[in-house]
């Protein structure tokens, strides 16, 4: 096998490998902030139920989360270099084939091929920068680097979308990643090194195909018990599914001579700690954003640009914290950084719990942006602490990793949060009818039409006289759903919070950075967290 050296190569090459990983995960983070300001405008086209529009989500976050481990190793064993075109190929695809729905399925199967590029191109570009850069203090200023492009992705989708819906079709929320997946794809093939693992791996198919049904199964019963009944039968059977299936991929793995994810990563409690602390935020995080979303566009009844603004509140503060907290990784302990974040983060999601239906931009916006400061002093430290808290070798698994969790964290977040906010406002929509004297036969129709076709569904009817108060109820019912799953993603959150400071820990051991950085340890050492990366 010809594998390339982590040493440092001409300063162009590894400036182009940095550019072209920035701009990987740029493409790769770009549709979930747009097609999320853009559900309320998709729903009305597709006349979409909310679950449905759960499906929107999870067809791009579930085939990131199930194949990104597989895509890690296709990339050690074939070189990055090709799995990251393929990912940038996988991603335009999947933009214009949504792009040409006239259907909820075909906007399900454009997201889940843009998935499908995301999962090949996150594993990808984090071990690219990592063979760039050794140097293990150096590397984590350029995954700093990473992550606010990532942010500067979920930063400026709202604006695209809000611009492309106020003069446009939804649909063309989609075509901006065509142009610029293609241009990366031109200049990789000419500029960007190719790389390989050190040490010979190979495809890791048991573990592959287990960790596939085992998502697929938990997320699919999160969401269909969520909009039906979770003692359905088809719901249990696919829980029960999932759990055997996550059974046999512990199983695979432990006897694998090749594992997809080598479990003795997680003998690093730093690893541990951002892995499970990578999870659990992006289900807050992710379910919130589609909560969010639907507040905007159906109590606020908003127009997608004014959604697109508040949204940008909590990416914009992110986005300009993200910088000057990869700065001070080196200066403040990761548990210190990652714990505070966590915190302002659940301090803002229970203070949104006041949202009424006539809140103003004003008096929201310092909660989405306490919420996005929060989020910016965890996102770089976690990325960097997972990779640095391994043996170098193991650095891409562990990348790896890290993400695949944080995507199945963003695939149960629209899953978990829209079943709780669909449950909640169906249950309490009865009474707010009531109160707001829509009774008889005008309720029962209203009732069995928000419970076959989804909340949205209502504002359609044509109730005459009634309408103004049906609405005001369906409102009401609305953030009675919201706050439960404000409430819930806060708790998550603080779970988060006390992950990490049970688990990172700051080393006694001044070596032990030095360690984690060595490309010649070996495979059972795991080092653990340090300072940032």
């Amino acid at each position: 096998m010809n594998v390339t050296t982590p040493a440092s190569g001409p300063v162009e090459r590894r400036a182009a490998t940095i550019v072209m990983a920035c701009l990987g995960v740029f493409v790769a983070y770009l549709p979930v902030t747009t097609v999320s300001v853009s559900l309320p405008a998709l729903q009305a086209a597709l006349n979409a139920s909310t679950s449905q529009l759960s499906w929107v989500q999870d067809a791009f976050v579930l085939p990131m989360a199930a194949f990104i481990l597989t895509a890690g190793v296709f990339g050690d064993v074939h070189g990055r270099k090709k799995v990251f075109q393929a990912g940038l190929l996988f991603s335009a695809a999947g933009a214009v084939t949504a792009l040409c729905a006239h259907s909820i399925e075909v906007v399900w199967a454009g997201q889940a091929l843009a998935g499908v590029g995301a999962a090949a191109l996150l594993p990808t570009t984090l071990a690219l920068i990592s063979h760039a850069v050794p140097d293990h203090r150096e590397r984590g200023k350029f995954i700093g680097v990473w992550a606010t492009c990532l942010m500067a992705a979920l930063a400026v989708g709202p604006l695209i979308a809000g611009v492309v819906v106020q003069h446009f079709s939804w649909r063309w929320v989609y075509l901006p990643s065509v142009p610029v997946a293609l241009l990366a794809v031109a200049v990789a093939a000419r500029q960007l090194p190719d790389s390989r693992a050190p040490h010979g791996r190979r495809l890791d198919w048991p573990g592959q195909l287990t960790a596939t049904l085992a998502v697929t199964a938990l997320v699919y019963g999160v969401i269909e018990g969520g909009a039906g009944s979770f003692t359905d039968v088809k719901v249990m059977v696919a829980l029960f599914t999932a759990v055997v299936a996550g059974a046999g991929f512990v199983l695979a793995e432990r006897r694998s001579d090749s594992p997809m994810l080598d479990l003795s990563l997680f003998r690093s409690p730093a690893f541990t700690a951002t892995t499970l602390v990578a999870m659990t935020s992006f289900l807050a995080l992710i379910g919130f954003f589609f909560v969010l979303s639907l507040y905007f566009g159906m109590v606020q009844r908003l127009d997608t640009m004014a959604a697109a603004w508040r949204l940008l509140t909590v990416t914009g503060a992110a986005l300009l914290v993200g910088g000057p907290a990869g700065r001070l990784m080196h200066r403040i302990s990761a548990r210190v950084m990652i714990t505070g974040g966590l915190l302002l983060v659940a301090a803002a999601q229970f203070a949104l719990t006041g949202l009424a239906v006539d809140t103003s931009f004003g008096s929201a916006a310092w909660r989405l942006a306490l919420l996005g400061v929060g989020m910016g002093f965890v996102m770089t430290p976690m990325t960097a602490t997972a990779v640095a808290s391994v043996p170098y070798h193991l650095a891409g698994m562990a990348a790896a990793g890290n993400n695949a969790f944080r995507q199945v964290g963003g695939a149960l977040g629209p899953a978990v949060l829209g079943a709780l906010l669909t449950t909640r406002a169906l249950d309490a929509l009865p009474g707010h009818l009531t109160d707001a004297g829509v009774t008889g036969a005008t309720q029962d129709r209203v009732v069995s039409v928000a419970q076959a076709d989804g909340l949205g569904a209502v504002a359609g009817l044509d109730l005459g006289a009634r309408t103004g108060q049906t609405m005001g109820a369906l409102g009401d019912s609305f953030l009675d759903g919201m706050r439960l799953c404000l409430i819930t993603a806060g708790s998550l959150t603080l779970l988060a919070a006390l992950v990490a400071v049970v688990l990172l820990r700051t080393p006694r051991q001044q070596g032990t950075l030095r360690a984690a950085g060595h490309t010649t340890a070996s495979a059972e050492q795991v080092v653990p967290a340090t300072r940032g990366a």
